[in-house]
């Protein structure tokens, strides 16, 4: 059963559209990636799934509801969150502050300390740094936390805007390993990364967008080794 549908979805910034006619979904449980070069409209889709960008055409089903153009924290509250790019901490705050904040929709107060003890169990850094503020923290550390907020809301599906954006090498693998057991442990993960070789080895299914249109889609492993993708994304000749 899909758990994501976007039908025809046209969205942009005032006058000038971005998208133009998306259409995609993601199964429960799959983990499905989104690749394509800076400014083909990545970030702007995750951006209208998640009602920060208007969507003028089109919709957006989750859980079998309509959600498009809804508040954001209503999706959230369905069992959808984001982790953004950039991380977008709250740097004056402490690392356990932040993932507070992103409980702050749940009443569920039992609920939320299991739920902490599982993201610090899914990042032992965390736990050490637990209060450290979240401005002082490493790049990694700092993705690191982005994601373990994500998770304190108890989505059922997670979105992920470009996760190993400026880390080593080494962080981007443990990052790309940890994604692995959240969809392992149950999580539905919509994917964007620029790190297109990484994101297909790891996924289920993937979709080539360019200037605001799928172009391609297919399983990654199929996608992985097509031409046209080895040439443009992977950098091979």
């Amino acid at each position: 059963m899909s758990l994501l549908i976007l039908s025809d979805v046209h969205a942009g910034y005032g006058k000038m559209e971005v998208l133009h006619g998306i259409d995609l979904y993601a199964d429960e449980g799959e983990i499905v990636t989104l690749i394509g070069a800076n400014g083909a409209g990545k970030t702007t889709t995750l951006n209208a799934i998640c009602g920060l960008v208007r969507i003028t055409e089109g919709t957006v089903t989750f859980r079998g509801r309509e959600i498009t153009n809804w508040p954001t924290k209503d999706i959230v509250r369905l069992g959808m969150t984001q982790v953004p790019e950039g991380r977008k901490l709250f740097s004056e705050l402490t690392v356990r502050e932040n993932l507070e904040m992103g409980a702050y929709l749940r009443k569920d107060r039992e609920g939320v300390r299991r739920d902490m003890e599982y993201v610090f169990e899914l990042f032992p850094r965390l736990r050490e740094r637990a209060g450290q503020l979240a401005g002082s923290l490493s790049g990694g550390e700092q993705q690191m936390c982005a994601i373990a907020r994500a998770l304190m809301a108890r989505p059922q599906l997670l979105l992920l805007d470009e996760p190993s954006l400026g880390l080593a090498p080494l962080l981007v693998e443990q990052i790309f390993e940890i994604l692995q057991r959240l969809n392992a442990d149950g999580t539905t993960l919509l994917l964007v990364e620029q790190n297109a070789r990484m994101a297909l080895e790891i996924a289920d299914r993937a979709y080539v967008m360019e200037t605001g249109r799928i172009i391609m889609q297919g399983p990654a492993k199929e996608l992985i080794h097509d031409p046209r993708v080895r040439s443009a994304y992977l950098g091979e000749p």
